[in-house]
């Protein structure tokens, strides 16, 4: 094809495509035959400056939050007030960033007796107060069965301050990080008794690899630092557990009674 001094547009895509040319790059056409400038030496001054070595003063490396990053959180309040704000501000959960609300207690905090659960459902995620939910409901039961009630002479909380996603089962990375400010929340408290409501907070308070169905219904003497003497600890169910499984129910009636005993002057 013969292109004239002025060819059309059309004509210039007839040439391109005969030419081989089947995509566009660029809005401008690069000249081919224009001779780049060269490129000038480069100067002292106008090298960069290299990475700072490690051992510089100017170098941070990423900061990795540890249990003992929490323990140290942990251990430097000496309020519930300043242990709440040091949660509110702790970073190390990615669960954090995907809950609602932060669950961090309930209750009367000079009660004598303190209950740990797990971690928060939707229920609790939502309202940002451990346990008001089905099983909630089923706890101020149990409570009350033994003259017992948060808004008087119990005090809650849970292993985890935030809730999993789809309400999983709590990572032990999750559990080794949130540990340290559950026992110091215990030091805080100084229950004269500890109830543990599962598997998680038994194994997680107690440290040990013990089934909730053979550790229920057992008397333990938690060694809590910075408290004079040991808190009489007892692991039953999980009340969400009696909810899905009324035979448990006989044995954790058990365990309450034993509590009620225990706080009997």
């Amino acid at each position: 094809m013969e292109l004239t001094s002025t060819p059309s547009p059309f004509e210039l895509l007839a040439f391109y495509v005969e030419a081989g040319v089947d995509e566009a790059i660029g809005t401008l056409a690069i000249n081919r035959f224009q001779h780049s400038p060269p490129t000038p030496p480069v100067t002292a001054q106008a090298q960069s400056k290299p990475a700072p070595a490690l051992s510089s003063p100017a170098y941070q490396a990423p900061v990795s939050v540890t249990s003992e990053t929490s323990m140290h959180l942990a251990e430097s309040c000496t309020t519930l007030a300043e242990l709440r704000s040091a949660l509110e501000n702790f970073e190390g959960l990615s669960i954090k960033h995907t809950a609602m609300n932060m669950v961090f207690a309930d209750g009367n905090p000079h009660a004598p007796v303190m209950l740990i659960g797990e971690a928060p459902g939707h229920d609790e995620d939502v309202q940002g107060l451990p346990f008001v939910g089905k099983s909630g409901k089923m706890l101020d039961r149990m409570l009350a069965s033994i003259d017992l009630r948060r808004t008087d002479n119990a005090y809650i909380t849970n292993v985890l301050p935030w809730r999993p996603v789809e309400n999983r089962a709590p990572s032990l990375e999750e559990i080794a990080l949130c540990r340290p400010f559950l026992m110091r929340h215990i030091h805080l408290v100084a229950p004269k008794v500890l109830v543990l409501l599962g598997g998680v907070p038994a194994s997680t308070v107690l440290e040990t690899s013990t089934g909730i169905t053979r550790l229920r219904g057992q008397w333990h003497s938690l060694t809590v630092p910075g408290l004079s003497a040991p808190i009489p600890t007892i692991a039953t169910f999980h009340p969400s557990y009696l909810l899905r499984t009324p035979a448990g129910k006989r044995m954790a009636w058990r365990d309450l009674l034993d509590v009620k005993k225990r706080l009997t002057p």
